[in-house]
């Protein structure tokens, strides 16, 4: 029993390391650069065509994110922004802009 404790506590710890810390620099990092396009804290786009970011779910920014980092998914400002992202900052960023308020289907 304690063996099956300690393996669910792991492994949802490891779930929580995985999914990024939000810091005061994750958040400084957001303000700056990103909701020049973005708008603030990522949920009203100040340029044409950049997509809302709050609210929208973890994995798809991560993998987005990741995608523009390698150039597998052309933009030359987004290349140029993920490039010198680490893995890290990718998922702290992405845990930020998922946990805001903004994409809510209303019915």
């Amino acid at each position: 029993m304690k063996r099956r404790c300690f393996a669910i506590l792991a492994a949802s710890l490891a779930c929580t390391l995985s999914h990024g810390e939000v810091t005061d620099a994750v958040r400084k990092k957001t303000e700056g650069a990103c909701a020049a396009c973005h708008g603030p804290a990522g949920a009203k786009p100040t340029m044409p065509g950049a997509p809302k970011l709050a609210g929208q779910q973890y994995e798809y920014l991560v993998q987005t994110l990741e995608a523009f980092r390698s150039g597998s998914r052309e933009s030359p400002i987004m290349g140029a922004m993920a490039k010198p992202l680490t893995d890290a900052d990718i998922r702290s960023m992405a845990r930020y802009y998922s946990e805001l308020p903004g994409l809510q289907t209303k019915y």
